[in-house]
């Protein structure tokens, strides 16, 4: 086991109705908020009607600002900091999903910053001081309404940089699982390919014993293959929309890796892609994974053979390699079955800026990943079997 340092500081109020006590919660910390959101789905279903309600009965001065897309921009973040000044904002509630909560945080970062917020996502600053952040989930996937994590994209540079942070921990995050009935059914199949990322990242480790870690990732990887088809066939079944939920928040937040090293080079690979092509997350990783799978498979067989067996119960094959590349075929099936590309070809991407991505996902560094270091080259390696 590796040495870590592990806090959970998010309160979570996970539950039927729990939206209409963000108030209550909301007060212990701010009277004036900036409520960051997208999609007009929150106002056809009253969510928005909702949060504002009980912000009202909490008497909790409001600004809002909506627009919110996948892969959150950088522009519109620069409005949001722009408000934050102005009206003399100390707490920022993002209402829906990883791209509300991402685009919220890089706010409450630049409102406590006199220079440019891209700074921080670019390596340039460390954050210093950051406003408050709550979150009510509309779409589970990203992890981000208890993680550390944002991500934004700098539509000027096609870039998307991430930062880890912990003053962008978000203070509480409201769960109702019955929101997961509004969500269209490929975003819900993104965010569960999105959930299955996160536990593969941290999966795939040079670590040599975090038996714990492996056990609760391979448990956390079943219920998501268990759960998935089951909220397919029945979106608004409230058991599934809970389990996959809470799944979506466990896989992020930070307990799953303690005292082991996680990879993260399939993200820096994904996030390349959907910065210039602007493809959802979740479907990107559908892509990503399988191909970083089979190029890297042979650093270490075992690991491979391991989630073939204790994760896809693959015991028929007696071949080592046979084993492994079944288990490699069973990640993919799941993604199609799901209704997700695995193919960059089948996403509409085009082939001709391998090099680029691949320059850029190394940036200054000069390889990522952990589980297998990446050059460029491996990168361009990657993105041509994906195709």
């Amino acid at each position: 086991m590796e040495n870590f340092i592990f806090k959970s500081g998010t309160r979570i109020v996970f539950g039927k109705d729990a939206e209409n006590t963000v108030g209550d919660h909301i007060s212990k910390f701010s009277r004036k908020v900036l409520i960051h959101y997208g999609g007009e789905y929150l106002k056809e279903f009253g969510i928005l009607d909702r949060v504002i309600q009980s912000l009202e009965k909490n008497d909790i001065e409001y600004t809002v600002l909506e627009g919110v897309v996948p892969n959150p921009r950088l522009s519109l973040v620069y409005e949001g900091i722009k408000i934050c000044k102005e009206e003399d904002i100390d707490f920022v509630l993002a209402i829906g999903g990883g791209s509300a909560i991402d685009s919220s945080k890089a706010i409450a970062l630049g409102a406590k910053y006199d220079g440019d917020v891209w700074d921080f996502y670019s390596g340039k600053a460390v954050p210093k001081m950051a406003l408050k952040v709550g979150t009510v989930l509309t779409i589970p996937g990203s992890g981000s309404e208890m993680s550390e994590s944002s991500i934004i994209t700098n539509e000027e540079k096609n870039l998307k940089c991430g930062i880890d942070c912990e003053l962008i921990v978000p203070e509480f995050s409201i769960l109702n699982p019955e929101m997961c009935y509004t969500i269209p059914p490929y975003l819900m199949s993104c965010g569960i390919a999105d959930i299955l990322s996160h536990l593969f990242e941290r999966y795939f480790t040079p670590t040599k014993s975090s038996i714990l870690s492996d056990h609760l990732l391979e448990g956390a990887m079943k219920a998501v293959l268990e759960v998935g088809p089951r909220i397919k066939k029945e979106p608004k079944n409230y058991d599934n929309c809970s389990e996959i939920m809470w799944l979506a928040t466990v896989s992020h937040n930070g307990m799953l890796d303690a005292g082991r090293i996680s990879d993260w080079a399939s993200h820096r690979i994904e996030h390349e892609i959907s910065a210039l092509y602007d493809i959802t997350h979740g479907a990107g990783m559908a892509i990503v994974f399988p191909a970083w799978m089979k190029y890297v498979k042979e650093e270490n067989m075992e690991r491979f053979e391991q989630l073939a067996t204790r994760v896809f119960g693959i015991t028929d094959k007696k071949d080592k390699e046979e084993l492994v590349d079944r288990g490699i075929a069973c990640v993919e099936e799941f993604f199609k079955s799901l209704g997700l590309k695995t193919r960059l070809a089948e996403a509409g991407v085009p082939i001709d800026r391998f090099e680029e991505m691949a320059l850029k996902a190394i940036g200054d560094s000069g390889y990522i990943g952990k589980f297998k270091q990446l050059t460029e080259d491996d990168i361009f390696e990657i993105l041509k079997l994906a195709i």
